[in-house]
């Protein structure tokens, strides 16, 4: 691929000398131009080079050349195995409940020291003071309006751009996940994973009794080849994919990667449901962008909530629907009342006061630092 060629050619420029250590790359725009490819294929290539070690992303500022002393080689990844895709039955999930054991190895969390208890109670206290005889009505089933704009605030430092307009708010993660699946299939149909996959997703879809296609994972995120394969003979009516930092590979899908997965929904007018409740906890400085920000034709749900970042406890999630906004809403209005609105207004105010972008600051930094004791680290089986 062009993005590697350019990759070992900047390897090549470092281990020579012309690309100092602690110098700054180009940026992605003159590199862009430099080279005459596509600001995909540049942002592709300073990932690669940051995957392997050799360059480090500072927000605001670029991409540095590092010494090669911190990272030797190719960092420690995932054995891939290929395969044929084949539809199949997943298992239903076990009885065993992982949440009453005092330390669960089916879920993915951090030390509850880390959590920014005396904020998020400032916040709460706020926003129960704020909403005051409203507490009486019941939540607007998409989500306060407050909670939208910041979140949508909040995605723009990032270069994400949605509407408040766009958004639905739900009870976490795998909530927003499961009205997706509602919507975009029926009882019997197949959807297509990665794998490996997150378990929780395969429990969820056999309780909801829809097939599965597993498509094989490889180094830049998963096998489009096959992927495209099963768009085309209609096996499947909908995908649902972890695109970064994906469960439990650790890997991302590849800018050019989450690109071509929108072009692929879009030609086949296949959904796909974006599980990104991982986006904001990656070890590098800057955030990769979702596979939704290449949707200009709707074709991709986008969900994602504050479960690993904030609090799992809260219960509180989103869903970008695309086109399927209306018939998103309609599932919702009629499966629930909509999300607690004090939980609500408190995040917001949590956001629009940066202490949220401060909160993830420190733990990213921490995650990124390796001081081990500060996490749990296991399989996630509920978002």
């Amino acid at each position: 691929m062009r993005y590697k060629q350019l990759a070992q050619q900047c390897i090549q420029q470092i281990e020579s000398g012309q690309l100092a250590v602690n110098s700054k790359m180009p940026s992605l725009r003159n590199f862009k131009l430099l080279h005459n490819v596509s600001m995909t294929t540049a942002l592709n290539c300073y990932q690669h080079l940051e995957s392997l070690g050799w360059l480090l992303a500072k927000p605001q500022s670029g991409y540095y050349v590092v010494q090669q002393s911190i990272m030797q080689g190719k960092p420690n990844t995932p054995t891939l195995v290929n395969f044929k895709s084949i539809t199949t039955q997943p298992q239903l999930p076990s009885p065993y409940n992982p949440f009453v054991d005092p330390c669960p190895f089916g879920i993915a969390r951090y030390d509850p020291e880390l959590m920014p208890i005396v904020k998020l109670q400032q916040s709460v206290k706020r926003a129960i003071k704020q909403q005051g005889s409203l507490l009486s009505h019941y939540p607007d089933p998409q989500g306060e309006m407050c909670l939208r704009e910041n979140l949508s605030k909040h995605f723009q430092q990032v270069d994400f751009h949605f509407a408040a307009e766009q958004c639905v708010i739900t009870h976490g993660c795998l909530d927003a996940i499961r009205t997706a699946i509602e919507i975009t299939t029926e009882v019997g149909d197949a959807v297509a994973i990665s794998s490996p996959c997150f378990s929780g997703l395969l429990e969820l879809l056999g309780v909801m009794k829809r097939a599965v296609v597993e498509i094989p994972s490889v180094e830049e995120g998963i096998d489009l080849e096959q992927l495209q394969k099963q768009m085309q003979l209609g096996t499947i009516k909908a995908g649902l994919f972890c695109t970064s930092h994906m469960n439990p590979q650790g890997t991302s899908m590849s800018a050019l990667q989450k690109q071509k997965l929108v072009e692929l929904a879009t030609q086949y007018k296949i959904p796909i449901i974006e599980d990104d409740v991982y986006l904001e906890l990656g070890a590098q400085q800057v955030i990769p962008l979702p596979a939704k920000h290449w949707d200009s034709e709707g074709y991709v749900l986008w969900c994602g909530s504050i479960s690993k970042t904030i609090a799992a406890g809260y219960r509180l999630g989103w869903c970008l629907p695309g086109r399927y906004l209306d018939a998103y809403l309609r599932q919702r209005l009629f499966a629930n009342q909509g999300v607690t609105s004090p939980l609500q207004l408190a995040i917001a105010d949590f956001i629009e006061r940066g202490d949220y972008a401060n909160h993830l600051k420190k733990y990213v930094y921490i995650y990124s630092n390796k001081h081990g004791s500060t996490f749990i680290i296991c399989m996630s089986t509920y978002q």
